[in-house]
């Protein structure tokens, strides 16, 4: 057996996999593990509050996860997960390699993430041989949840949307602008609390001023990422994450205009890494 934990920085989803069959027998989500936000002793007290599978045979873990994209970051999510599961086997790789490996399994191709963050590669296959750094949601995550939600809301607070518009935003959510800031320049998970506008967003998307937003991030995500990657003039460009998905129309407006072409857009990995590790 196998279990699949495919983490952002949101919420992780847990699956148990039964590698012969090549199907999932159980799953269950607890919230985001990564590394940048929490250490050892948090995700393995997240761990024995919120993991809710029971796990009686022998097992490996193939855990992916925002964050872990060095040795130091990769060990602060290993050492709980060992201590914790007591596996048979764990790696503990990148949210971009379970993207990469979900969307274009042995194939080359350029795999992204738009979800909370942002994130881009090549993959040639066996792995990932450049990357565009991220830089998280200060410097960078263009594109993403993250980045929707914190243009959106400084965009309201400074009124440079129409008011019909900023007096929804705050019948919607009942925050003072107040509360807005000290949740971002105070509160832990500042790119959780952003990317929870995105929602706002896309209920809204008709307004011109919402559908412009959105467009505008995606236009930097390509510019500012994907055409740094010379194969992205003839591979198609794949997509995870609930921001690739939910948008997808824009997306792809966004593409075509860059001169891209878009593969597959899928709302999460899972079912792409399932097929990876049971092939």
């Amino acid at each position: 057996m196998i279990l699949i934990a495919d983490s952002g920085s949101t919420k992780t989803n847990w699956c148990l996999v039964d590698e012969r069959a090549g199907t999932s027998t159980a799953q269950c989500q607890t919230s985001g593990i990564n590394p940048f936000y929490q250490d050892k002793m948090a995700i393995l007290r997240l761990l024995k509050k919120e993991f809710t599978l029971s796990l009686s045979v022998p097992f490996s873990i193939c855990f992916y996860g925002a964050g872990c994209s060095g040795d130091n970051a990769r060990a602060i999510v290993y050492e709980p997960l060992k201590a914790y599961f007591k596996p048979v086997f764990l790696s503990v790789e990148s949210d971009l390699m379970a993207a990469a490996r979900s969307l274009c399994q042995q194939s080359e191709g350029i795999a992204c993430i738009l979800g909370t963050g942002s994130n881009s590669c090549y993959y040639d296959g066996k792995g990932i041989v450049s990357q565009i750094p991220s830089l998280g949601y200060i410097l960078g995550d263009e594109g993403s949840g993250a980045d929707i939600g914190r243009r959106l809301v400084s965009d309201i607070l400074k009124k440079q949307f129409p008011a019909d518009l900023a007096e929804k935003f705050f019948r919607t959510y009942n925050f003072t602008p107040e509360q807005i800031q000290e949740h971002v320049y105070k509160n832990p998970f500042p790119n959780r609390f952003l990317a929870r506008f995105a929602a706002f967003v896309a209920n809204n998307i008709t307004e011109p001023a919402m559908h412009n937003l959105v467009r505008t991030g995606f236009n930097k995500f390509f510019t500012r990422n994907i055409m740094q990657y010379p194969q992205a003039r003839y591979l198609p460009v794949n997509f995870t994450g609930s921001i690739a998905f939910f948008f997808k129309n824009i997306l792809m407006e966004a593409a075509a205009a860059n001169g891209l072409q878009t593969g597959i857009i899928a709302r999460n990995p899972m079912d792409g890494l399932i097929h990876f590790h049971c092939l």
